[in-house]
């Protein structure tokens, strides 16, 4: 490849002999220095090419009802966008691979993975907030011969770019995004990131874009398999779930202790914490209830509480996918409900007396649970 790229003033994330990353702006971008194979999911220059020198991510518009940058967007159309894009970037549109998103360039998150001569880098930006999903989950678009219809769009974008720096096979350029998508989705599972759309833990997002580049070296034998039995497929992984937790935690505050609260935990089932406060209102006498008003964050972030709220999730979750029968699911929820109990109290020896008390609530998990908060409180301090 020849000439050279010269971005704007920017951070220089990763200057390597295969490739340089910069960061300017709104914009984050990927010079391929020799020649790569690369996949994406470009609106332009998408698919398997060999002949791609810039991957970029951007931001395209701001997260939340940003009804004059979509529209200019739309009316473009998706070819003459990416070329608008590209210029600002100062990069050749028939060369490059964009993906685009809401989430700020300043939140994106480099992550590197090694094992002796293997080597992975990965670009990720995250943004979960309102458009996480689990696939097969009900669609809100449908695409006809007249074009796209939507009931509703959502803000919400995982990107990742992924940069091998072995040369591998076709087939497992293409295993790689599999295992890439396998790790984002680890990511998700274990910040308990809820779908937006069903009560369940999301996969991903509706609007979810990749790049994968490996060089094209024909003096090197090409690795064959990036699955996870392979230390390649293990270290594309490691390096892409990394990358996504540490972007989520910059764009949307999903640092791994801050789940843990009771409203992360059963709010896919229906619990805010508005509803929480109005209700315990009703369960709690006016002081006590004052009282657990002004120590919300001591009540509700406990780490007992949280153990047994995300048991809880956990038992539901089982019983909607068929896992128990409906009266073992419930004996559960009581149990459950009796160790939150108990926690919020600090008495353990509680556990039996609580398990007695919430017998009759469990038809519906909520109340059970907020049942179960209005008797830990009053037995914490009486």
């Amino acid at each position: 490849m020849t000439g050279s790229f010269a971005p704007p003033s920017g951070d220089l994330l990763v200057d390597a002999r295969a490739f340089a990353a910069h960061r300017f702006g709104r914009f984050l971008v990927a010079e391929l220095r020799v020649p790569h194979r690369v996949l994406s999911t470009s609106a332009r220059g998408g698919g398997q090419r060999e002949d791609i020198r810039f991957l970029a991510n951007h931001q395209s518009c701001e997260a939340t009802d940003d009804r004059e940058r979509h529209q200019r967007i739309t009316s473009l159309g998706p070819t003459a966008y990416h070329e608008e894009v590209c210029r600002e970037m100062a990069v050749d549109p028939g060369a490059t691979v964009l993906m685009g998103t809401a989430a700020n360039m300043a939140y994106a998150v480099h992550r590197e993975a090694t094992f002796d001569d293997l080597r992975v880098d990965v670009f990720a930006t995250a943004g979960v907030a309102g458009n996480a999903a689990r696939a097969g989950d009900p669609a809100a678009w449908t695409e006809t011969d007249d074009g796209w219809q939507r009931a509703a769009a959502r803000a919400g974008t995982i990107n990742t770019m992924l940069l091998l720096a072995c040369p591998v096979t076709p087939a497992a350029l293409a295993r790689a995004v599999v295992t890439m998508t396998e790790a984002k989705s680890a990511a998700l599972s274990e910040l308990a990131v809820p779908s937006r759309y069903s009560p369940t833990i999301a996969t991903g997002t509706g609007t979810d874009q990749f790049c994968v580049a490996a060089p094209l070296d024909p003096t090197r034998p090409p690795r064959t398999s990036t699955g996870p039995h392979a230390k390649l497929g293990e270290i594309i992984g490691v390096a892409v779930r990394d990358a996504i937790k540490e972007a989520l935690r910059w764009q949307n505050g999903l640092e791994a202790s801050y789940t843990r609260g009771l409203f992360h935990a059963l709010g896919r089932f229906g619990l805010t914490e508005a509803r929480a406060v109005e209700r315990l209102g009703d369960l709690l006498p006016a002081p006590s209830h004052e009282l657990l008003d002004k120590n919300r964050r001591a009540v509700f972030y406990e780490p007992g509480v949280s153990a047994a709220a995300h048991a809880l999730a956990a038992v539901l979750d089982r019983r909607a996918f068929g896992t128990l029968p409906a009266g073992a699911a419930n004996e559960a929820l009581r149990q459950q409900a009796a160790s939150l109990a108990s926690a919020l109290a600090a008495r353990p020896e509680k556990w039996p007396a609580f398990h007695a008390e919430l017998a009759g609530a469990v038809d519906d998990p909520i109340e059970l649970v907020l049942r179960a908060v209005a008797l830990g409180w009053n037995a914490k301090w009486t």
